[in-house]
């Protein structure tokens, strides 16, 4: 990649984007409530288990379908996976929260890209995935870079929550980032290639946490 596009993907993974990334935990914070998660281990072994019975079967996946969708203009195929992709999302905070930052996303891509037709931005405001891999073709972002940038994006919200929610510090936080880009980047090149047949989460207590924190008593998180 060109300097200008290394550039651009570090700006898509950054915590300042303003998509509102930073006001969800994904069920976390009931999951921290309830016990299920009491340190950093626990911390740990949580987000592994969203990562690779979610991200790597439902997120990743479809970003690379969405992303051969982009390339062939084809908005058929991209609806269709922006459609399968807010089914996989089992609650209703869970939906929310993939169409408001699709929403935010939407609006930055009619500011940096004009010429984007309605059609597509349509699709956007439903799914930043699908905002995203227009953008990785339109910028000719590799599918990989672009895959990491995501995945980098998705760690460190998690982490940052986690810091406020377990809570532990700063260092750990650190050291955690750390272990997870490197289990993040062992599971990549498979997940991007993840059959039809086996997408799809598997992660029943984060639906549950995300369904019982839409009447947690006290709540810093939206979901």
């Amino acid at each position: 990649m060109h300097n200008t596009q290394r550039l651009r993907l570090m700006q898509l993974a950054s915590s300042a984007l303003p998509v509102g990334s930073f006001t969800w935990s994904q069920g976390l914070e009931w999951a921290v409530e309830i016990g299920w998660v009491k340190s950093v281990d626990d911390f740990s072994a949580w987000q592994i288990q969203q990562m690779e019975q979610n991200f790597f079967t439902v997120d990743l996946p479809l970003l690379a379908r969405l992303y051969r969708a982009c390339e062939q203009d084809d908005l058929v195929a991209a609806r269709r996976w922006s459609a399968y992709l807010l089914a996989c999302r089992e609650t209703r905070e869970l939906r929310d929260e993939e169409r408001s930052r699709g929403a935010a996303f939407t609006r930055l891509v009619t500011d940096w890209e004009a010429d984007c037709s309605r059609e597509w931005r349509a699709l956007f405001v439903d799914s930043q995935l699908c905002g995203m891999a227009w953008l990785g073709v339109r910028w000719k972002i590799p599918l990989m870079e672009l895959a990491l940038s995501l995945g980098y994006s998705w760690i460190e919200s998690a982490v940052m929550a986690g810091v406020k929610l377990v809570p532990f510090g700063q260092q750990a936080a650190q050291r955690l980032i750390i272990t997870l880009c490197d289990r993040y980047a062992q599971g990549l090149v498979q997940a991007l290639a993840c059959p039809e047949a086996s997408l799809g989460s598997a992660t029943p207590l984060a639906a549950i946490a995300s369904a019982r924190h839409e009447t947690q008593y006290s709540r810093l998180f939206r979901s």
